[in-house]
């Protein structure tokens, strides 16, 4: 930073901020709209304009003037929106030190010159003067500015888009204009303008006509007939019992999923106190030992099944040979098909017998069949 203080401010400095002597502050503020042509405020600001002093285009851009500079601006402003608060805002500040007055041409001149208007006069001056970059407003503005029109003003410069505008045989009506110098450029907002808000409002008309019905507008005041009407109040009707309907629902709804998270705390809470660690650990230790009984495969039987075992007692051969009926010497059925085979089980249970009450040698073949074959038949009748 520099050590030099720097030097006091010149009145020239802020004197496109400065107050007339004549009015007082309280009554200059930004929060209040801007005056008529017509008021007093104006007026005097009109005379303490040097008009003698001619402003050029190259004096007003490098905002070497004694004086601000006084900006026209003009339209029809009907349903004032963001386009053109953009026009007036670099009609503004266009300049160093502007004074910006806007001219509004009534509803006379403009639905003869351009068409029918949504907002009337009144309407479309008190949207235009409540914008915070207008200094003055001039009503019942003229569609061409004659000279007369221009010195009375004290204008120095007009400003509007560049897109030419005839009249009256005039190929552009801001043509002198900027022949002389005195017509400065701004640009339109592509995207939005008093026409397409029209065509907007026209595309969904039956949606707004229904709107203004259920708001208490009556059909004369829509210019609606009888029967559109009884038409739109039926759509209006229906509209309402959906709009019910998806409420009570939504209601039922939330009513369920509540009634379904309480139902499922005492569930949860149930199943805890049945099936809780400690339940579940009891439930386990009884049930665990007839789970490995019900899984586990059963045991062998520790005997022989053909009765091959003759390491047991005498007894063993006695239970084998009490057979059935259909196993004796005169059946053809013998427990392995033949009777050869049945004298072969039987026999070795003979041999264990005899071999306890006498050597082999005291016996020969054909005796041993004898004594086989009448025992077994005595073991019969018995």
């Amino acid at each position: 930073m520099s050590d030099q203080q720097e030097a006091p401010p010149t009145p020239q400095m802020f004197e496109f901020k400065m107050l007339p002597l004549h009015m007082d502050f309280k009554e200059f503020t930004i929060c209040k709209p801007a005056p008529f042509s017509c008021d007093e405020v104006a007026i005097l600001e009109r005379e303490r304009c040097d008009y003698t002093q001619r402003i050029t285009y190259q004096m007003a851009r490098s905002g070497q003037t004694s004086r601000r500079v006084r900006v026209y601006a003009d339209g029809i402003y009907d349903l004032f929106h963001q386009g053109h608060a953009r026009q007036l805002m670099q009609a503004k500040n266009i300049f160093p030190n502007v004074y910006l007055i806007v001219g509004v041409c009534n509803d006379e001149l403009t639905h003869r010159m351009k068409g029918r208007t949504v907002m009337n006069g009144f309407e479309r001056y008190e949207g235009v003067r409540h914008c915070r970059y207008v200094d003055e407003i001039v009503q019942s503005a003229p569609w061409t500015l004659s000279d007369e029109f221009i010195a009375e003003n004290k204008i120095d410069f007009v400003a509007h888009d560049d897109i030419p505008y005839g009249h009256d045989g005039l190929d552009d009506i801001y043509g002198p204009l900027k022949a002389r110098g005195m017509f400065v450029a701004t640009e339109r907002t592509e995207g939005v303008s008093t026409s397409d808000i029209v065509a907007r409002i026209v595309k969904d008309y039956d949606l707004y006509v229904r709107r203004n019905l259920a708001r208490g507008y009556s059909a004369k005041e829509l210019n609606v007939s009888f029967l559109s009407e009884k038409k739109f109040r039926l759509q209006n009707k229906m509209d309402e019992l959906k709009s019910r309907g998806k409420r009570e629902l939504t209601k039922v709804k939330g009513d369920i999923i509540t009634k379904w998270e309480e139902k499922s705390r005492e569930f949860i809470d149930t199943f805890l106190l049945l099936f809780g660690r400690e339940r579940l650990n009891h439930l386990w230790n009884e049930s665990k030992g007839k789970l490995i009984q019900a899984l586990s495969p059963p045991g062998s039987p520790s005997g022989s099944v053909n009765g091959d075992d003759l390491d047991g007692e005498g007894n063993d051969s006695d239970e084998y040979l009490e057979l059935p009926a259909e196993y004796s010497a005169g059946s053809t059925n013998s427990l392995n098909g033949n009777s050869k085979n049945r004298s072969s089980l039987a026999r070795p249970s003979y041999q264990t017998r005899s071999t306890v009450a006498s050597s082999p040698d005291d016996f020969d073949d054909d005796d041993d069949d004898a004594v086989y074959d009448a025992e077994f038949v005595e073991r019969r009748s018995n």
